[in-house]
């Protein structure tokens, strides 16, 4: 009965700490959005770190919270385009209209929302695998973390919502930034490796700097 009663206070113990830390991590999101440091205004798309405190999120927590994260990153992403609209914000809110029409488009709020809620999964799933297969290997744990966060931010964020933007909007993206449709490809490849490979590397320096401390934390 002690044994099955210590285990519930320490079950229930956990659930207020992921919880805390879950409420902590959705306040950063929030709080990063509504400044410059976490959605930063470039003349072809906003360049974004909020990709980190999601990958964390899920690391830490498993990838529901993950998605969860995600789907919040997501929501600021809808709300920055909409309040301050830029470019392309036409891609990323649904009341912003697209270029050469009257009216905006639902296809918006998948390109801000889905692949958001995938960094988070993505990522637990990359780490979880990685953490496994080197498991015995020293820093085998830091690997899988930069790892997980380079796939998230690179593949996933950046690369799933620039291949969504060619895909959707091809012609809108073209108008809007004065180019042939033809150059579509190359101009997000270079978007891609601009925006996107900066925000990789700062997640894998930064994730792993902050989840390995907080995993040593969490088992105390």
């Amino acid at each position: 009965m002690r044994t099955q009663a210590a285990a519930g206070r320490a079950a229930r113990s956990s659930a207020i700490h992921n919880m805390v830390l879950l409420s902590l991590l959705t306040a950063i999101v929030i709080l990063m959005a509504c400044t410059p440091i976490g959605l930063i205004d470039l003349p072809m798309i906003k360049a974004t770190l909020l990709h980190i405190p999601v990958i964390i999120g899920a690391i830490l927590l498993g990838p529901k919270q993950g998605a969860f994260l995600g789907a919040v990153f997501g929501l600021t992403s809808v709300v920055k385009n909409t309040m301050v609209p830029g470019l392309l914000s036409f891609a990323f809110s649904p009341l912003i209209p697209v270029p050469g029409t009257q009216s905006g488009s639902l296809w918006a709020l998948f390109i801000s929302m889905v692949p958001r809620m995938l960094i988070g999964p993505v990522a637990w799933a990359v780490y979880t695998l990685l953490a496994k297969l080197l498991s015995r290997r020293a820093g085998g744990r830091m690997i899988a973390a930069a790892a997980a966060a380079v796939v998230g931010a690179l593949v996933v964020n950046t690369g799933l919502v620039m291949g969504s933007i060619g895909v959707l909007f091809r012609d809108a993206y073209a108008t809007a930034n004065g180019i042939p449709v033809d150059g579509v490809t190359a101009a997000i490849m270079g978007v891609v490796a601009i925006n996107g490979v900066p925000e990789a590397i700062a997640a894998a320096v930064l994730v792993p700097a902050v989840v390995l401390p907080l995993q040593r934390a969490l088992k105390r």
